[in-house]
């Protein structure tokens, strides 16, 4: 028996099963993101049309919101072992067929229309595994630890979550280099394949037992918003995030203040998708041995306020340091709400109603995400790229002061 303690920074890396879990997290997060960016740069290659990058995105996000709330569902009354298992079985099947599209034997019969259909597609479906994937992934966390160990758990995944977020962008630039398009996506099948070994490692946990009634299907999914909706903290907490992606997140249009603000080109571009992630990996590092989960509330909406101020600053700053520390304090402050929230979300659902109630952030999550980037464009190409990024700083900071105004009672909750 390994001992743990919540004063032992790596009490929950100690488990053997949390550590298959996490390494998992950050294989599986890096793996895509090199399939998500290779394959983005090669259909530039071939089309010449930027709206096909962003259709790469809402291909996947359709389905995923469309089914997030079933996949919760399965998540509470299935093995999410399985699940997990069967979702990567279909993902790594998509990038299967991804490679066998870009043959030169097979797509010399094919048009490009019907190749890049045959893609969308494809990607939809990878979308649809996600919509499974996700929630029971989020709802097996908390079987795998104790509970006083919820926010060391927390603050560890989502280090492990942001390294893949740093490693498989930049690992992707490389592998398309060295080895070429194709055999970027034969390194993403193995990979795939690794993920599905790690899974495997995990014992089955069994399915919570709740002595409520056996509810259907469309009650079942009801049951999951109506407790978001009703347990203020976890409704405030995943709104925060929410809004603040949603109007202050600045990755979209990335590639406009390094081109026309900055002027930095393509290298510059590297460094400024990669400074939020670097900023948020230090800060979870930092958090692993000082978890802000004391005074959670408080350190929730200041997290939330500084996001905001950073992203305004960045906005207006034409110096390319000061703009590369500000998305670093982005990260920063988004993991610092992050590691609050995903402790939220696990000590408050009872375990018949976790798989529910992640797919109800996950929606929110990936909504934001998506919508958001949506939003950045539209606004830039409105109102102007440096107006529209300090606008959506400034609606941050008055979404936490309506947050604050409305949550004062919340103070006192204690996660630790």
């Amino acid at each position: 028996m390994v001992q743990q303690t919540s004063n032992d920074t790596f009490a929950s890396l100690r488990i053997p099963e949390f550590r298959y879990f996490v390494m998992n997290s950050f294989l599986i997060t890096a793996t895509l993101l090199i399939q998500e960016v290779t394959l983005g740069y090669e259909l530039y290659k071939i089309t010449h049309d930027p709206l096909m990058l962003g259709l790469v995105g809402l291909a996947e996000a359709i389905p995923f919101i469309a089914l997030s709330l079933f996949g919760g569902h399965l998540a509470d009354r299935r093995d999410k072992k399985s699940i997990l298992q069967w979702s990567l079985l279909v993902i790594l099947l998509g990038s299967v067929i991804l490679y066998l599209v870009f043959q030169p034997s097979i797509v010399s019969g094919l048009s490009q229309t019907v190749r890049l259909a045959t893609i969308y597609g494809v990607l939809m479906l990878i979308g649809t595994a996600k919509g499974f994937y996700s929630p029971a992934s989020s709802s097996l966390k908390p079987f795998l630890v104790p509970r006083e160990l919820y926010a060391n758990s927390a603050t560890w995944s989502s280090s492990f979550w942001q390294a893949g977020a740093i490693v498989g962008p930049g690992l992707a630039g490389f592998l398309y280099s060295w080895v070429g398009f194709d055999n970027s996506l034969i390194v993403v099948i193995g990979l795939l394949a690794v993920c599905y070994l790690l899974i495997s490692l995990i014992d089955r946990k069994p399915v919570p037992v709740s002595n409520e009634p056996v509810l259907g299907l469309r009650e079942s999914l009801k049951e999951g918003f109506r407790f978001v909706f009703k347990t203020q903290i976890v409704l405030y907490a995943i709104s925060l995030d929410l809004f603040s992606v949603l109007f202050g997140g600045v990755v979209a249009i990335l590639p406009v203040y390094a081109e026309d603000i900055l002027r930095v080109g393509a290298e510059g571009l590297g460094f400024l998708r990669a400074a939020p992630s670097v900023g948020a990996l230090l800060t979870m590092a930092y958090m692993t041995k000082h978890p802000p989960t004391h005074n959670a509330w408080r350190n929730m909406l200041l997290a939330v306020a500084g996001f905001g101020v950073a992203t305004i600053v960045f906005a207006l700053s034409t110096n390319f340091y000061l703009s590369l520390i500000m998305l670093g304090l982005t990260g920063a402050f988004d993991s610092v709400s992050v590691i609050i929230r995903q402790t939220i979300l696990q000590i408050f659902p009872p375990d018949h109603m976790r798989g529910r109630v992640a797919a109800v952030n996950g929606i929110f999550v990936s909504s934001s995400n998506e919508i958001g980037a949506f939003e950045s464009g539209l606004l830039a190409r409105l109102l102007g790229t440096v107006p529209s990024v300090a606008l959506g700083g400034v609606v941050t900071l008055f979404v936490v002061a309506y947050v604050y105004a409305k949550s004062k009672e919340l103070f006192t909750v204690r996660l630790s």
